[in-house]
């Protein structure tokens, strides 16, 4: 089994397109998706009705629609994360599930993802890397990676620091021994959820490093596509106006998802990361 947090804040088209990615791609049965619909203020009418279909077909396991308010006036992402790792704590199937998936809602998983993570944790534990909090995709913003390749069922892993929490899968007592953000800290922030993540990692680890990478790829980050609400944020808090995306928008809306994941993995800007 496996747990799916998802943060949104607009930009419905390509949220669209990430869960159709997860329906698709998908190879272990009854994926659990929790989506954090955070401060939208574009399309909203068009937000409800899209989670509330998802929710009659069954589709979604829950749909939370926060605000300023609600999520701390702090990074919603963040202070989102906290909340389905509250919620994860109380579930008491909670240390049955294979991983939990930490996915930003403009990264578009490749067939086969759960199955090859499934087999990088498996891998993980039988090697006693304790060390290793987090797996993701490489190069996936990781770096200081160790010489040592580990090579296991088809896969490729180097462990190494820092790594963008776009795609993160982590155990299932991820929040009871790395721990949860101090929000007070993320107040008026719009980014650095990572960076704190980084440090409580570091120290969970006892210093060693706590991220591995696996290739091939497992997802398409396609930010420079959608557009990136964090970048848009940090010029613009006072004018929350500016992170509508409304071109890009429509451009992704009006594409067939075939269409769209041909574009996304044929374009080399989307091979970066």
């Amino acid at each position: 089994m496996v747990k799916i947090f998802i943060s949104v804040r607009n930009r419905l088209a390509i949220t669209k397109k990430c869960i159709e990615a997860i329906k698709r791609h998908s190879e272990i049965p009854n994926a659990q998706i929790y989506v954090y619909d955070n401060a939208t203020n574009y399309l909203i009418d068009e937000h409800f009705k899209y989670f509330a279909d998802l929710y009659k077909q069954n589709q979604i396991t829950q749909v939370t629609f926060t605000t300023e308010t609600s999520t701390f006036n702090a990074f919603s992402k963040a202070s989102t994360c906290n909340f389905f790792g509250q919620q994860h704590e109380q579930d008491p199937s909670k240390d049955k599930y294979d991983f939990l998936l930490m996915l930003d809602n403009d990264v578009i998983l490749k067939p086969g993802w759960d199955v090859n993570l499934k087999k990088a944790w498996n891998y993980v534990t039988k090697s006693k890397l304790n060390n290793v909090k987090v797996i993701g995709q490489s190069p996936g913003g990781i770096k200081h990676k160790d010489p040592q390749i580990h090579s296991f069922d088809g896969l490729i892993g180097k462990i190494g620091l820092l790594g963008g929490s776009g795609l993160w899968s982590v155990r299932p007592n991820f929040f009871r021994d790395v721990g949860f953000l101090d929000l007070n800290r993320l107040v008026g922030q719009d980014k650095k959820h990572d960076q704190f993540y980084w440090q409580k990692m570091q120290v969970a680890s006892g210093g060693r490093k706590y991220i591995m990478g696996i290739k091939p790829r497992l997802a398409y980050h396609v930010g420079p596509f959608a557009g990136s609400v964090c970048n848009k944020l940090t010029k613009n808090r006072r004018n929350p106006e500016m992170i509508k995306f409304e071109d890009a928008e429509k451009k992704i809306s009006d594409m067939t998802f075939d269409k769209f994941y041909e574009k996304i993995t044929h374009d080399v800007k989307f091979r970066g990361w």
